[in-house]
């Protein structure tokens, strides 16, 4: 390529393709057939490539002629939305992809669209639920946005917000654990331990708090999935660590009784983590409108 491609020369291909000739193109374009002509020779000797077939008559393009004309109308789509966006006509919505765990599809999640949709307008949003490891693998390789976990992963390109801590406590079906005085983690284990598995942020959380209390897991049976870990204790399989405020419907219907530990759980801290090199601010601000309605 010895010279510059301009936007007028890629303008000036598109309409000659579009309208077949150079005559109407030149009408088009409020200029003279001749300016036309010397565009697509700019054109050529700038690209190296010869866009059109001048053994036939008419303006039909070369196999490397339509290769250029779709790049040429690629780029001036892109041109048209620069000049809607500096003009503050650009309403098209944008795609949002925010990941969660169960605990916050469950809980939150619902306002947490409406309030981004309330205060962002025009912009999709699309949920994604996943395991914590699963969504922060996804953040990483830049296949979704933001992502709502709980806080256990850290890289300098990502950025974490603190939104709040779940409190959890020691549950476990009624009648299951016989004891009257607070329990210590020591008598817990004699009892099947679920845990949550690897995947999930707070199991890795509060697994390794368990180890560091001197509880073994390798005897616990662990399920990434909470409501599948909580229908495990209704049914008399165990205890587990369970977020109180929002299973506390249970404890009242008798299917779960809450245990008294001499030690108690450390609350869970969660997160909004997006990707800090990402070169855009409407991250930052879902984010900030987490912490505003995370519950």
């Amino acid at each position: 390529m010895t010279s510059t491609v301009t936007l007028k020369q890629l303008e000036t291909l598109y309409w000659i393709t579009k309208l077949s000739t150079f005559e109407r193109a030149a009408r088009k374009l409020c200029t003279s057939q001749s300016a036309i002509s010397k565009r697509i020779q700019d054109l050529e000797k700038a690209t190296g490539i010869e866009v059109f077939d001048r053994s036939n008559r008419g303006a039909r393009l070369t196999k490397e002629g339509e290769a250029l004309f779709l790049t040429a109308a690629r780029m001036l789509e892109v041109y048209d939305e620069i000049e809607l966006i500096g003009s503050g006509r650009d309403r098209r919505p944008r795609t949002i992809k925010i990941g969660v765990t169960e605990l916050t599809a469950i809980t939150w999640l619902p306002r947490f669209i409406g309030r981004i949709k309330e205060r962002m307008w025009p912009v999709r949003v699309e949920p994604v639920g996943a395991t914590s490891r699963a969504l922060y693998q996804r953040l990483e390789d830049h296949s979704i946005d933001v992502i709502i976990v709980p806080e256990m992963f850290k890289a300098p390109e990502i950025a974490s917000v603190f939104l709040d801590a779940v409190e959890n406590e020691w549950m476990a079906k009624a009648g299951l654990v016989r004891e009257d005085q607070p329990l210590s983690l020591q008598t817990l284990s004699r009892y099947p331990i679920l845990t949550q598995g690897g995947g999930s942020g707070s199991g890795l959380f509060l697994n390794r708090w368990l180890q560091n209390e001197g509880i073994s897991l390798d005897e616990t049976h662990s399920c990434d999935n909470v409501i599948a870990l909580i229908g495990l204790v209704v049914a008399g399989l165990g205890v587990s660590y369970i977020p109180k405020a929002c299973f506390q419907s249970l404890v009242d219907q008798g299917k779960l009784c809450v245990l008294q530990s001499v030690t108690p759980l450390p609350p869970v801290p969660y997160v909004a983590m997006y990707r800090s090199d990402h070169p855009t601010s409407s991250h930052a601000e879902v984010a900030a409108i987490a912490t505003e309605v995370c519950d």
